[in-house]
């Protein structure tokens, strides 16, 4: 499966003027390295925690199922309607995110990093912060560990995403300058 060339293309853009400072100016001190072609980017602590991740969303999933079936009758009809959509778009986005996370990882691509980065930031820590802090939708006990050692996943592999894509946007860039220079 791969991503579309435009989606791909504004992606790379997007991670190009975030992740790269402005005000760096290649330099050719920076790329006289000849290793610097083979260096591994793909993030380890980013990888752990994907897997970690992907082991434990089956049993959140479980967790999460079991506990919305007990409360539902206590519920308001339009949070039976919120928490089911939720349960739906957190399953659907994790999937996505942890596939593009693993692809952009270890395929050391900046496109699907970045989306898989995007992904955690703009959809998954919202709706998951949502279900630990909002006591509306009684928020039973198993419910808060399962949601807090999520939270911690997505926390973790938010702040080990941005320090691989700015790593690996980074060495792309010194690629591109290094070429220009031959």
């Amino acid at each position: 499966m791969e991503i579309p060339a435009t989606i791909r293309k504004r992606l790379e853009d997007f991670s190009r003027n975030v992740f790269v400072e402005q005000g760096q100016a290649p330099s050719k001190e920076r790329y006289t390295s000849p290793a610097h072609d083979r260096r591994v980017l793909s993030s380890l602590p980013l990888q752990m925690s994907l897997f970690f991740n992907m082991c434990f969303f089956p049993l959140w999933w479980i967790s999460e199922l079991i506990m919305l079936h007990l409360k539902y009758s206590a519920l308001p009809d339009y949070y039976k309607f919120i928490l089911v959509t939720v349960l739906i778009l957190m399953t659907v986005i994790e999937a996505i995110r942890l596939y593009l996370g693993y692809v952009g990882n270890l395929g050391e691509k900046i496109a699907e990093l970045a989306g898989f980065w995007l992904l955690s930031i703009l959809l998954q820590l919202p709706q998951i912060l949502f279900q630990l802090f909002n006591e509306a939708i009684l928020v039973q006990p198993l419910e808060r560990g399962i949601h807090i050692v999520l939270a911690l996943f997505i926390l973790t592999q938010a702040v080990a995403g941005f320090v691989a894509l700015r790593d690996l946007v980074r060495h792309t860039e010194s690629q591109f300058h290094l070429r220009q220079f031959d």
